[in-house]
């Protein structure tokens, strides 16, 4: 009966010891598991993350967009009147260059006399134009530079803020193909559009 109670509790630790180990097995298991889902919900995360930057990156890129639709929206709601191309021969812009050359003064003290002369109650947009020479997104702010140069110059000799806007449209709308240097010249200009 000893002998017989001796290999029970033998048989029963041998059993206690199966349903350990297989215990252990599944941990195990488990773990490997769980270690992979969490390398593939690492991933998904990373790549979501990178979607929600190039997303803003796009909705920065919309909104610009937008800005110079509402923009050029107030141009056509004004009666055109005249438009003055103030181009490299007489603005002198150089490359990547906004500053006003004074030959470029005098031709917009011109401007200015005619404005309060002629025109007292007009509108003035100012488009800043580049050649195509740099990124896009350095076109656009090297034009709008430029059409503020001419903005705070004509501010500055008497022609109210509120009667003028400015927009760039960087290199986007060449007069002359960009392949030679009097296109890129002709290229590098702004645009004083004149409305009632």
């Amino acid at each position: 009966m000893i002998q017989r109670g001796s290999k029970m509790m033998i048989a029963g630790a041998m059993m206690l010891g199966v349903v350990s180990l297989g215990g252990c097995a599944t941990k195990k298991f488990v773990t490997e598991q769980v270690g992979a889902v969490d390398t593939r919900v690492s991933d998904v995360s990373a790549r979501v993350a990178d979607h929600d930057t190039k997303l803003a990156s796009l909705d920065q890129t919309s909104r610009d967009a937008l800005q110079r639709a509402t923009a050029a929206g107030k141009l056509a709601e004004g009666k055109f009147l005249y438009s003055e191309v103030l181009t490299d021969d007489s603005m002198k812009f150089g490359v990547s260059k906004a500053a006003l050359s004074p030959e470029a003064q005098a031709r917009l003290d011109a401007f200015v006399d005619k404005l309060k002369t002629d025109n007292r109650n007009v509108y003035v947009e100012v488009q800043g134009h580049t050649d195509a020479t740099g990124p896009k997104d350095f076109n656009y702010k090297l034009g709008e530079e430029r059409a503020e140069a001419v903005r705070r110059y004509l501010n500055e000799h008497g022609v109210a803020l509120n009667r003028i806007s400015t927009i760039s449209y960087g290199s986007d709308v060449p007069v002359q193909p960009n392949n030679k240097r009097e296109g890129r010249q002709a290229n590098r200009r702004v645009v004083l559009i004149v409305l009632a």
